[in-house]
Formats: structure tokens, sequence, C-alpha cells
């Protein structure tokens, strides 16, 4: 399996369990409790009238598609050096029977020139580092969810549900760095909760 399938499948996860956890849109919600409000102030005679004002979340697909298309063209970066770096030690991409355990087991070298681009990738302001990846997932929810608060929680745990899936494909704990992100993530999810959207 490429880097590529496994973040694209990541992707394709996280918004499925968004997508799943939704029964209702915004606007089937706002549609049902205007028609239920219409109905009992109908009762009493009186007519009540929705406020045309109130605010719809939709998804912003630009931001979605511009993420998406950011990441498949960081991904395949990632997957060259690393397709590099195994046949370098005599393995070929195919030959490994996943490439996350290749990487998990630790049993290869790395010449200067990978390591010090590995390096810089995950740096604090790499993009593979926390803040920008932690950055990225919050980016991602807030397009998909189209800035409604009231998605945060759901949002939160498709991502919980993402992240144990890579690591189910790492096959076991993932490491430090990745750890590290998680909870940069959790604690971006509470500060956009609770109205600021501080890093």
């Amino acid at each position: 399996m490429s880097v590529n399938g496994v973040t694209n499948t990541q992707s394709a996860n996280v918004y499925q369990a968004y997508a799943a956890g939704s029964k209702k849109t915004v606007e089937e919600e706002s549609s049902s409790k205007t028609d239920q409000t219409a109905a009992s102030a109908k009762e009493n005679g009186v007519v009540y009238e929705a406020s045309k004002s109130s605010k719809t979340y939709k998804p912003d697909t630009a931001m979605v598609n511009k993420l998406k298309a950011d990441a498949e063209a960081r991904t395949q970066q990632l997957q060259s050096m690393v397709q590099q770096l195994m046949t370098k030690q005599g393995n070929t991409y195919g030959a490994a029977n996943d490439i996350w355990h290749f990487l998990a087991g630790g049993k290869y070298t790395v010449d200067a020139a990978t390591k010090a681009q590995a390096q810089s990738d995950i740096s604090e302001n790499g993009y593979w580092g926390v803040n920008q990846t932690s950055d990225r997932i919050l980016d991602f929810a807030s397009a998909l969810t189209g800035g409604d608060p009231d998605k945060i929680e759901k949002m939160r745990d498709a991502f919980k549900k993402g992240y144990a899936m890579a690591e189910k494909k790492w096959g076991g704990k993932l490491p430090d760095i990745s750890q590290k992100t998680y909870d940069a993530v959790m604690q971006k999810f509470d500060k956009l909760k609770s109205g600021t959207k501080e890093n």
C-alpha cells in the first residue's frame, strides 16, 4: 500500500465518519424546527415566521479541494523520499509487505540528505510538523462543517476514529510526533469550541 493511498484513505475515512454521523443537514433541521413551530403557533392562533437572518453553514468545498490537493502533492513527495530510501537498501517498493510496518520496524539506514529533509519536514514549522499538521486538520474540519460550531464534536470524533485507524495501519502506537499532533488537535478543537481560534 502506498503512502498516498493511506493518506487519501485517512482523509476519506474522516470525511465518511463525519458524514455518517450527520443524519440531517442544517437545512433539514432548520426546516423541521420551523414546521414544528408553525404547527404549534397555528394551534394557538398565532402564526410564526422564522427569521430570514439565521446563519446557514455550508461546507467550503473550495477549501476542502485545496487542502486535498496540497496533501496529495506533499504525500507524493514523502512517498518518493521513502521509495528512494528503500531502493538504496535493496528493498523495492513492491517487495515491501507494508510500507508502514517497514518504517515502524526501524530496520533501515538513512543517508544524510534524506535525514536532513525529513528533519526539516517534521520540525516545529515544517509541513509535517505538529503546528502545520494540526492547523491543516482544523482547517479541513472547519471547511467540511462550514464553520458550524455545533458540528465540532462530530469532527473531533471523526478525527479520533481516523487516528485509531492510522494506529491500526501502523501496527501499534504511532511515533511521538503523531501523539503530539493528536494533543495539539484536541487543544485546538477545545479552543474552537470555546470561541477562540488561537494556535
